[in-house]
């Protein structure tokens, strides 16, 4: 479900990849089926004016925000989070989302929406960072050329240029080339064992790092504190397994670290907007 008032943003910019896609605001915008070969849904451009807010309930694929002017808020792991110019989000997917505008000018900002499965992992990956950095120049250039080439010449060769740039805008993001190699390790460590009681002491001690200095680290590559970004990678894993296996809901409590099931799914809920109980469902 989306809750939004079309009045209150302009889509200046919408490439869809699908023309059976007729909502109102993607009724008569440019389609390039080119999109589809990354599992792209459609790219825009848009300027929301301040009274802006939506929520998606069970977004259905990860979404790329990246900011070029004003400011927002976007609800990522169970929280409001503010993303202002030069900044960009990484939303996951099958987990309640939300936008809203905040300030007193537009909020500025390109996205790509993808549409993936339950049954394969998204790419968002242990490494990905939730709120980051990021250049948006590129990513919006992308996505006003695909737009301009959609709406005149159609050259599908051209079409193929801007669709793998903007493919490639979102990887960089999504999975970035960590400077400091005891990150990734010690992520990728974690991630092949989240039914460990990890402890931030111990995380600190695995990277070879202070607690502070790891606390740094990931609140500037990740936009999380290392015990939040375990706890995204178990709300990950364990929604992938709720998907995809007919593991009890017990089993699986243990499999991704928690002891009590009641802890697990009001984690759960809190993290993704659903009880483990309606992932099956």
């Amino acid at each position: 479900m989306i809750d939004a008032r079309e009045s209150d943003v302009t889509r200046s910019h919408v490439v869809r990849s699908d023309s059976h896609d007729n909502r109102d605001w993607l009724r008569d915008q440019p389609v390039c089926q080119l999109l589809s070969q990354h599992h792209i849904a459609h790219v825009e451009i848009i300027e929301a004016s301040t009274s802006f807010g939506m929520t998606r309930q069970d977004q259905s694929g990860t979404f790329m925000l990246a900011c070029f002017g004003g400011s927002g808020m976007v609800l990522a792991d169970g929280g409001w989070k503010k993303v202002k110019a030069g900044q960009a989000c990484l939303l996951p997917p099958f987990v309640t989302n939300g936008m809203k505008a905040i300030g007193s000018v537009p909020w500025l900002m390109c996205g790509v929406r993808y549409l993936e499965s339950r049954e394969v992992l998204p790419i968002v990956s242990p490494g990905s960072p939730v709120l980051g950095n990021y250049d948006p120049r590129p990513l919006h250039h992308a996505i006003q050329g695909l737009h301009a080439e959609c709406s005149g010449s159609s050259s599908p060769a051209v079409m193929h240029l801007w669709t793998e740039l903007i493919h490639s805008y979102v990887m960089r993001f999504a999975q970035p080339h960590q400077a400091d190699t005891r990150l990734w390790k010690l992520w990728n460590e974690v991630h092949k064992s989240l039914g460990h009681p990890w402890t931030l002491d111990e995380l600190a001690d695995r990277a070879f790092l202070s607690k502070e200095h790891l606390r740094k680290l990931c609140r500037r590559e990740l936009g999380r504190t290392p015990m939040q970004h375990v706890t995204f990678l178990r709300m990950q894993q364990a929604r992938h397994l709720l998907s995809t296996t007919d593991d009890k809901v017990e089993t699986i409590t243990r499999q991704v670290g928690y002891t009590n099931p009641h802890t697990f799914s009001n984690t759960f809920k809190q993290w993704t907007g659903w009880r483990p109980s309606e992932i099956r469902k």
